[in-house]
């Protein structure tokens, strides 16, 4: 086999319809629109959900959720991610000069997951409870 012999299986392409080319086609006149009405004229359309006057679906039904715009700046970071972490000192900058927290983010607070195996220090950045005692256990500290 040669990439330059490659054919499509036979029947698995078919050409495309030629519409308004005459009553020979099968596809004269109308064109396959049928008659009158605004899905028949150049430029007719509907905007998608539009159910003819009647209330559409997505306003019968009510809203659900919520997503909260304070998630967009604000992330989680784990203690096993600030072992990877070369700064002693570790504050907004270090973590996003790391590639930890992406750019956008503004407030980040760490959470009791995994093991810090090294003594670090936090500035400006939140701390739970637990990861507080197992920053302090590793002989670091959170200002």
């Amino acid at each position: 086999m040669k990439l330059n012999s490659i054919q499509p299986a036979e029947g698995s392409k078919r050409s495309r319809k030629r519409v308004g080319r005459g009553i020979g086609s099968g596809l004269g006149k109308t064109g396959g629109r049928g008659h009158k009405g605004q899905k028949s004229r150049s430029g007719g359309f509907t905007k998608s959900g539009f159910e003819g006057g009647q209330m559409p679906l997505q306003r019968r039904l009510p809203k659900v959720g919520f997503n909260s715009a304070v998630n967009t700046f604000t992330r989680e970071l784990r203690l096993y991610q600030i072992n990877g972490l070369d700064a002693e000192v570790i504050d907004l900058d270090v973590l996003k000069n790391a590639g930890v927290v992406p750019r956008s983010t503004r407030r980040v607070k760490v959470i009791n997951t995994g093991e810090l195996t090294r003594a670090v220090t936090l500035k400006g950045i939140d701390v739970t409870a637990g990861a507080a005692k197992a920053i302090e256990a590793a002989g670091g500290k959170v200002e």
